[in-house]
């Protein structure tokens, strides 16, 4: 159960900024449960800004560290590991896969399983605290400023394959050169080669089946997901989140907890 005045809202962004941007997200908790929570890929990049405290990120080398309090989460294609250290209260922007190369300025692979700091980017941004609508409509102002400023675009091919993607249909036949051009295209754009990004939206289903309203289980979840047997499933559970389905479930808390419960549907994308 979620602990004492822990909240978990989205918001869907306005009609100008749903080319690019999924969802925009708050989360609080005053208190929030001790503990390391691991969070999984979900295909899509985001900008964290906290207004309370950040939380501890561990590094490759097993070493925790503070996070800056406003941060770019690019693609992830191992789990992250964060635990709280004071009561938290955050503000996110949840780009689609390819929609925040502009924003950004940089292609999105300088990103991949990296958190940036932007504290410097973001100086301007004041949310503020205990209002979450308030916090979005800031959010969302500042960002309507940054795209009209800088024109933002969306690669048609791109954003064609990751529909096919979300909507776990086969790409079409492409030769050999085209593919590798499409490869190019993804790294700048989206950070993950299309293949992966494929892997990723697949295990994010099994979340989407296994908290919807008719509940199923694990095994049951990664079948309507798209995988063929609980081995395979398995083996991306030791990929993306580094432990087994039952261990994640009994261990997972707080915003691990409240991430993994939303619809992570990919499809179909906003419109552009």
């Amino acid at each position: 159960m979620p602990g004492e005045g822990e909240r978990y809202q989205e918001f869907e962004p306005p009609a100008s900024l749903r080319p690019f941007v999924r969802t925009i997200w708050t989360y609080a908790a005053p208190a929030p449960e001790p503990g390391v929570q691991r969070i999984a890929p979900d295909g899509c990049p985001e900008l964290v800004v906290d207004i309370g405290a950040p939380y501890e990120e561990q590094g490759p080398d097993g070493v925790f560290r503070l996070q800056p309090r406003a941060l770019f989460a690019g693609q992830m294609t191992r789990p992250l590991a964060l635990r709280p250290v004071g009561p938290v209260e955050l503000v996110a922007v949840r780009f689609e896969p390819d929609g925040a190369r502009d924003w950004l300025g940089v292609a999105l692979a300088e990103a991949t399983d990296r958190r940036l700091d932007m504290e410097a980017r973001t100086a301007g941004v004041r949310p503020p605290a205990g209002d979450a609508a308030a916090q979005v409509a800031v959010m969302t102002r500042w960002l309507d400023d940054q795209r009209r400023a800088a024109g933002w675009s969306l690669d048609p091919a791109v954003r064609a394959e990751i529909e096919t993607a979300g909507q776990d249909r086969p790409s079409p036949a492409r030769s050999p050169t085209e593919h590798r051009a499409l490869q190019r295209r993804f790294r700048d754009r989206v950070g993950v080669p299309p293949r992966l990004l494929r892997s990723i939206l697949r295990f994010r289903r099994v979340f989407d089946h296994a908290a919807g309203p008719e509940a199923a289980g694990w095994l049951e979840a990664g079948l309507g997901a798209g995988y063929f047997d609980q081995p395979q499933m398995a083996r991306d559970f030791r990929r993306f989140l580094g432990c087994t389905a039952t261990a994640w479930a009994r261990e997972q808390v707080g915003l691990a907890r409240s991430l993994a419960s939303q619809s992570y549907k990919p499809g179909p994308l906003s419109p552009h």
